[in-house]
């Protein structure tokens, strides 16, 4: 605003007593003001918070101290290097404490009788403007700015105290499917309804969930998680819903994790590998609110906020009997669905930065960037194992790049193919050779040699394993749990053994009907 517009607006007042400090202060944007050499002169109190800092370790720094852009430029040293604004630039960075902070940058020069003195940078936090971000005018893709100069032990995420790590903020993406599954998981946080996740294995359901807690009323009581297809069945009974002295020899009264997350949340990873005898004392529990404890007699009132996941489509299985069609529409009262990581590509690049920054902290490297040829290589993959393949995969890549300051070709110790197809974790041996790469029972390990001389033990011990498998569900036209039946094991174990041999339960019921 001109001098002559604030006399004009404000007669009789010298315009240099007006002071717009405390009014910046009460901003719902952050706000950084810097002198032409990018030296931050003030910094208001929501971008104090938004980057979890303290107000003197950020005044009299350089942005190029605080804040490190990939590309090698900073959006604030530009426009003072042009004396030009640039407005709406969507970006992502991590504070010093590790969140990742998705927000929309405006920076103005600033100039005093003609004279350039610095400029003003407007930051606008991605959660106020979640529903308006797909309409941010870009002409390019987004940049990705990363907090340095601190301590990498403070780069980690720090626990929330109440048994989580992660919050909204956290999960990083622009995706339209990712964004409309962070509103529904955001409207429902409070309400006491039931919410179930949906997605394939690594997506990061346990990040909504936590992210949920986080977001709710419940957020300062207690958060418990347990994986229903890691807990022998006769044991996940007494772990849910706790014991009583002389229920069994050596029981002891003891509370379940109902009991332990009451008042908060209890989130039921992987639900449909729980056995139907506890699918059924599970209903119970919703229908009525109240537990008993294994051999006891009364009843206990449990109020608790109760999120699960499958990662399987919960029709599938329901047609398999992995799970009840009744306990489906209690616990997906809200149901989110978490799209993988092949549906939103867009993301890749925000989530290899992101992880790229992680691991530098974790393993002490100075990392600074991913070789063209590879991120070539990452976006032709069409990850399998989703958001948690892609960190492992950098992780181990920066643990091979040793000083070097780029992920090159060779780091990687997994490889990629380079096929834009349909991958699996399954060993190459159970997999079909028609290009389409999905599973073929009619390829099944009794197919090729299990003797053969260049077999170790391990390895055939593995084919003959997946044969069996293979052969019980092929009896039992995909249905997991018969096939669980007919081998002897578990539902829980049948459901891990799938999963550890990237075996489709519904290939061989597609086999049976063909």
């Amino acid at each position: 605003m001109k001098r002559t517009e604030i006399n004009r607006l404000f007669a009789g007042i010298d315009p240099g007593r007006i002071s717009l400090l405390p009014v910046l202060d009460q901003f719902h944007e952050g706000v950084i003001i810097t002198d032409t050499h990018g030296v931050i002169l003030y910094m208001n109190d929501t971008q104090v918070r938004i980057d979890d800092l303290r107000i003197n370790d950020a005044i009299g720094r350089t942005v190029t101290e605080l804040y490190r852009v990939d590309e090698g430029t900073s959006p604030t040293m530009t426009c003072l290097k042009t004396g030009k604004a640039i407005e709406n630039l969507a970006c992502y960075y991590r504070t010093h404490l590790g969140k990742v902070v998705n927000s929309v940058h405006n920076i103005y020069p600033l100039r005093a009788g003609g004279r350039f003195i610095g400029a003003i940078c407007c930051i606008t936090d991605y959660k106020n403007i979640e529903q308006t971000l797909a309409a941010v005018s870009q002409t390019g893709s987004p940049r990705s700015v990363s907090t340095f100069g601190v301590s990498p032990l403070m780069v980690r995420t720090k626990p929330g105290g109440n048994g989580t790590r992660y919050r909204f903020g956290d999960i990083i993406g622009a995706h339209a499917d990712l964004l409309a599954a962070m509103k529904a998981a955001q409207l429902a946080s409070d309400s006491p309804s039931p919410i179930m996740v949906f997605g394939e294995t690594g997506t990061g359901k346990e990040m909504f969930a936590q992210s949920i807690h986080n977001h709710s009323s419940r957020k300062n009581r207690s958060y418990v998680a347990i994986n229903c297809a890691a807990i022998p069945e006769n044991l996940l009974e007494g772990l849910l819903f706790g014991t009583s002295r002389g229920a069994f020899t050596g029981a002891i009264d003891k509370a379940g994790l109902f009991e332990t997350a009451d008042g908060g949340t209890l989130f039921l990873d992987e639900i449909n590998a729980m056995s139907p005898g506890l699918h059924a004392k599970l209903l119970r529990f919703l229908q009525e609110r109240k537990v008993r404890r294994v051999g006891a007699m009364q009843e206990i009132d449990v109020n608790l906020k109760v999120i699960s996941s499958v990662n399987v489509l919960p029709h599938a299985a329901i047609e398999s009997g992995s799970m009840r069609a009744d306990l489906f529409y209690r616990l997906a009262v809200v149901f989110i669905n978490i799209p993988p990581l092949r549906k939103r590509m867009e993301d890749l690049d925000r989530l290899a930065t992101h992880f790229l920054d992680k691991a530098n902290g974790h393993l002490g490297r100075q990392v600074a960037g991913i070789a063209t040829d590879v991120m070539g290589r990452f976006k032709r993959y069409t990850w399998p194992g989703n958001v948690r393949e892609l960190e492992h995969v950098i992780e181990g890549a920066m643990n091979m790049a040793g000083k070097e300051a780029t992920i090159q070709m060779h780091h990687l110790s997994v490889p990629l193919p380079m096929e834009n197809r349909r991958q699996s974790t399954a060993p190459s041996h159970a997999r079909s050779a028609d290009g389409g790469g999905r599973f073929n029972p009619a390829l099944s390990a009794s197919s090729r040699d299990p003797a053969r001389s260049d077999l170790t033990l391990a390895e055939m011990k593995t084919r003959s394993e997946i044969a069996s498998i293979q052969a019980a569900l092929s009896a039992t036209r995909g249905n997991a749990a018969g096939a669980a039946r007919r081998l002897g094991i578990s539902p829980q174990l049948m459901h891990y053994k799938l999963k550890r041999f990237g075996i489709d339960r519904l290939d061989f019921r597609e086999n049976a009907s063909a």
